[in-house]
């Protein structure tokens, strides 16, 4: 399989780790769109939201459980943001699902925020 995101989990490629579990990996953006940009990922390759099914919808909630871990650790009390993109007309660049936290300053509304 030839996923950026499988091969960052598997270490092959580095990355900053923010958070890892049994299931779910995070680390920081490449490229942030805010001053906090992590992304969460699920370690089992599910390509995006169109592709969670009863077998595999338990890890979107670690995924969330994850996310409210490390906003408690980051002091994002003011708040923050998730967004996933499914489909390349979305936005999708990389066909793994995963969730982008971001942070840190305050936000309006844009489709074309470019996450």
């Amino acid at each position: 399989m030839d996923c950026l995101f499988c091969k960052i989990i598997a270490g092959e490629i580095p990355s900053t780790k923010v958070y890892e579990d049994e299931y779910v990996y995070a680390f920081k953006d490449i490229s942030p769109i805010a001053p906090l940009h992590y992304l969460f990922i699920p370690k089992q390759h599910i390509s995006g939201a169109s592709a969670i099914t009863e077998e595999n919808a338990d890890v979107v909630g670690k995924i969330f459980m994850a996310i409210a871990k490390v906003a408690a650790q980051e002091k994002l009390e003011s708040g923050f943001r998730v967004i996933t993109n499914c489909g390349d007309d979305a936005g999708q660049t990389v066909h793994h699902l995963h969730f982008h936290l971001i942070a840190g300053q305050k936000m309006g509304w844009s489709a074309d925020q470019g996450v």
